[in-house]
């Protein structure tokens, strides 16, 4: 057997021939000139990735990526505030110790 390569949609046909017509592995590797082992690593990646297809977007399975982009947004926000804030102080010191602060409040 020479090596090809499958798309998804050809292994996704493969595998529910499988799991859905009952077709034996060894019948499938015959019909599709591939090793046994090739269809069994499929179905095994398929079940082990079919699982983010049914987590929900709420609760503790939300999407850590989204999570921590926005908390790295608020990080930076925050940031240029201090920034802000430590520029306006070194001004402050720069013009003297006669200078009156106003508060607010």
């Amino acid at each position: 057997m020479s090596r090809r390569v499958f798309r998804a949609e050809q292994k996704v046909q493969i595998l529910r021939e499988h799991l859905v017509n009952n077709v034996k592995i060894s019948k499938l590797a015959e019909k599709y000139d591939l090793y046994p082992s090739q269809i069994y690593k499929w179905k095994k990646k398929l079940f082990e990735e079919s699982v983010d297809i049914f987590k929900s977007n709420r609760g503790p399975d939300k999407d850590p990526l989204k999570k921590v982009k926005k908390i790295k947004e608020k990080i930076k926000e925050k940031d240029q505030i201090i920034a802000e804030l430590v520029e306006d102080n070194m001004k402050l010191k720069k013009k003297g110790p006669g200078v009156k602060y106003t508060t607010f409040g």
